[in-house]
């Protein structure tokens, strides 16, 4: 009740849950900028709902909440598709801060989207509102993490993106994985969507830079 109060005074629409079922039914089929999401859930935990709203393919910005300080939780609630995660107790200024910064980053995804909702690369096709990429018609399975990456290098198509902005932008600043997460995501992406991953002509290496998107 304080944290919704406090939101609802700095100017958010705020909608809460107070359990297990009905956050996930909340999450999973409401609009939101941003869900701010508790692991410790009567009748559940948040690790649960982060990884049902994600298999669901809702791309919303994810801020998860937890008394748990090991790296480990974090490790869990990050490889689950959340995008932040802060540890009880918490500044309430250090929470409004990465929400806006997630605000911020969700707005920008969504005029990317609206601009161009699907984009067609050689045999490739991607429909960012549905979450869905297919190949040569056949429907092309990628996690969160992957479908976000792609999306990025869609919107940023033509230009040299190096590690450690990937990095910020696709896993978030607050994020723990290292530049090397991104080297073996991209090979997983390739894995699925270029026709020779060993020689791509999609996603090209820059080299002492980072990647290229020549779709």
């Amino acid at each position: 009740m304080t944290l919704t109060d406090r939101l609802a005074s700095e100017g958010f629409d705020v909608d809460s849950a107070t359990d297990y079922a009905s956050g996930l039914t909340k999450a999973t089929t409401g609009t939101y900028d941003v869900i701010v999401l508790d692991v410790m859930l009567p009748g559940g935990n948040g690790f649960d709902i982060c990884r049902n709203v994600r298999q669901k393919g809702v791309q919303t910005p994810i801020l998860m909440l937890t008394a748990r300080g090991q790296v480990v939780d974090k490790v869990v609630g990050l490889k689950l598709g959340a995008d932040d995660y802060l540890v009880k107790p918490f500044a309430m200024e250090e929470l409004l801060a990465r929400i806006e910064a997630l605000v911020r980053r969700s707005a920008s995804s969504a005029a990317a989207a609206t601009a161009t909702d699907s984009y067609r690369f050689g045999d490739v096709a991607v429909d960012f509102r549905r979450a869905e990429v297919t190949k040569n018609g056949a429907p092309v399975e990628l996690s969160a993490r992957e479908f976000k990456l792609l999306r990025y290098f869609v919107e940023h198509r033509g230009a040299a993106l190096s590690r450690d902005e990937l990095l910020n932008e696709v896993w978030g600043y607050n994020a723990m994985p290292s530049t090397r997460t991104v080297d073996v995501h991209i090979a997983w992406l390739r894995q699925k969507i270029e026709d020779n991953p060993r020689h791509p002509q999609l996603i090209l290496t820059v080299h002492g830079l980072g990647y290229k998107f020549a779709g």
